[in-house]
């Protein structure tokens, strides 16, 4: 993998390679990290394994001790944190808030709930092994590596980290180059609540360092970013048929029938594109409206995203007296995809009802509302990660579903109507769907997160995503000789005749 950066780097006096951390709003650095190379990610992975080797050693209750207490530092500087993630992310302080709160919960869930969900259990044996007793156990990895995102750094990579060791692995977290910061942070707080080993630990750098966590011995990989970059991802871990679970965004559809509640439609359906930028994997940028509503839908988003105000936070994190509603895009990247989807759209004849071309002004983007956008448009099939909104109308809900599970992606979805959700939802193909709200679902720690096609394999969150960073074992153990000897070079003549009895009787019949 590689990546190309815009971040400015320099040589340390022991003459280790670095990179600076920036202010996205900005500019100003705000530390230096070291790129790891592939041997010092090889080291950080084999200390991995004595540390792993000790957690698991803790058990559960010892884990779920310590955990609590991270979770504990993490509530008492919860603003502290959020300070950090604003201004090295760009975000609010007040969204980064809800950010760490959301984290803080997961972590919670996943330490009380491993035990559970992961402790040794019988099966029924069946009549073939009735002479057995069976079992089935879930255990640790051991080493798990993590690649997370810039536009949650707590969350997003906290959702693989917080479940993976709650069930019993070591894990070295190589964070994006644009939030390292952030990710410092939570492994030096962990290291203050584990001092004895080095069971989370940090390996920074470019796409240089992520590759070289594929390949250097651990025993799983979670990965959030761009489909382009999760299909590299799998091909450097399948060289060592390393597992993974991959997550890689989406281009998530909302669906407003006639019947739905118009003002809390077009209120969520605002914030889901909106916030944080746009910059969510899982947020709203295609809606699909039906025909009966569609003008008093479109005419109460207008006017809800007028008033979205977008600006720099003032020093510190504190916001400007003009209450901003979200902040820089954080990779100026992303700002020229933005900024095409936008004007090709426009070019190809879609109206901007709110904005347009000129409202990108980098670092900033305002917001932009898109209608009548033609189908061929990357601002409907490509991943926009900015404050865009694309509505389309159409004849029924029939329509609006095929359209909403068109494409390649496949994470999440929303619904709003008084009758018809739970039909509308049942229809959808995304691995997560929000009735009458938009993102509900990654904010209940019980529910696994993960989608389909582009948007990736596996699950993270909830019981799933425990089973995730556990393999298990099946286990048999005898407890009196079988009547029926078949497993055997010395079964009797008529072994397998009695076999194929037990088969008419147990299974012949409807």
């Amino acid at each position: 993998m590689t990546a190309v950066s815009e971040h400015s780097s320099s040589t340390r006096a022991t003459g280790r390679p670095t990179f600076d951390s920036l202010n996205p709003a900005t500019g100003e650095v705000l530390a230096s990290f070291e790129i790891f190379t592939a041997e010092d990610v090889a080291a950080a992975v084999e200390r991995a394994r004595t540390a792993a080797s000790w957690w698991a050693e803790l058990g559960d209750a010892g884990r779920r001790a310590r955990l609590a207490a991270w979770r504990v530092q993490l509530v008492r500087r919860t603003d502290e944190l959020a300070r950090l993630i604003s201004a090295e992310n760009g975000k609010p302080v007040a969204d980064a808030v809800v950010e760490v709160t959301i984290a803080i919960a997961h972590l919670a869930w996943a330490a009380r709930n491993a035990g559970k969900v992961l402790r040794r259990r019988r099966v029924n044996p069946g009549v073939l092994a009735l002479n057995h007793s069976a079992s089935l156990e879930y255990l640790p990895f051991g080493v798990v590596g993590v690649i997370g995102p810039w536009n949650y750094p707590v969350h997003t990579p906290m959702g693989s980290i917080s479940y993976a060791l709650a069930a019993g692995n070591a894990v070295v977290f190589k964070p994006s180059e644009y939030t390292p910061a952030v990710a410092a942070w939570l492994v030096d707080s962990f290291a203050g609540v584990v001092p004895e080993q080095p069971v989370l630990q940090l390996v920074t750098g470019f796409g240089q360092t992520g590759a070289a966590l594929c390949g250097a011995g651990v025993d799983k990989l979670a990965f959030t970013g761009s489909a382009a970059t999760g299909r590299l991802v799998m091909a450097s871990c399948a060289r060592t048929l390393t597992p993974c679970v991959i997550e890689c965004g989406g281009k998530d559809a909302l669906i407003v029938a006639a019947d739905a509640d118009l003002a809390r439609a077009a209120e969520q359906a605002v914030w889901g594109s909106m916030f944080n930028g746009g910059q969510t994997c899982a947020g709203v940028e295609r809606v699909y409206v039906e025909a009966a509503v569609y003008d008093e839908f479109v005419e109460r988003v207008a006017t809800l995203a007028a008033g979205i105000r977008t600006g720099a936070q003032a020093e510190g994190g504190s916001e400007p007296p003009a209450a901003v509603h979200y902040g820089a895009i954080t990779m100026p990247g992303q700002v020229e995809v933005i900024a095409r989807h936008i004007s090709e759209a426009v070019r190809t004849g879609a109206r901007a009802l709110v904005g347009g071309p000129d409202s990108v002004r980098a670092p900033y983007v305002e917001p932009v509302v898109l209608v009548d956008v033609p189908p061929d448009q990357a601002a409907l099939t490509e991943e926009t990660f900015g404050p865009t909104m694309v509505i389309s109308k159409v004849a029924d809900l029939d329509e609006a579903v095929e359209a909403a599970n068109s494409g390649n992606y496949g994470l999440g979805a929303s619904v709003f109507s008084r009758k018809h959700g739970r039909q509308l939802a049942d229809r959808l193909t995304a691995g997560m769907v929000s009735i009458n709200s938009v993102l509900t679902y990654a904010s209940v720690p019980g529910l696994p997160w993960g989608g389909t096609g582009d948007s990736g394999f596996g699950r993270i969150h909830g019981p799933d995503g425990l089973r995730e960073f556990a393999r298990s074992r099946a286990v048999t153990s005898q407890l009196f000789d079988s009547p029926l000897k078949v497993a055997t070079f010395t079964r009797p003549d008529n072994a397998i005749s009695q076999l194929s009895q037990l088969a008419r009787l147990r299974w012949g019949r409807r």
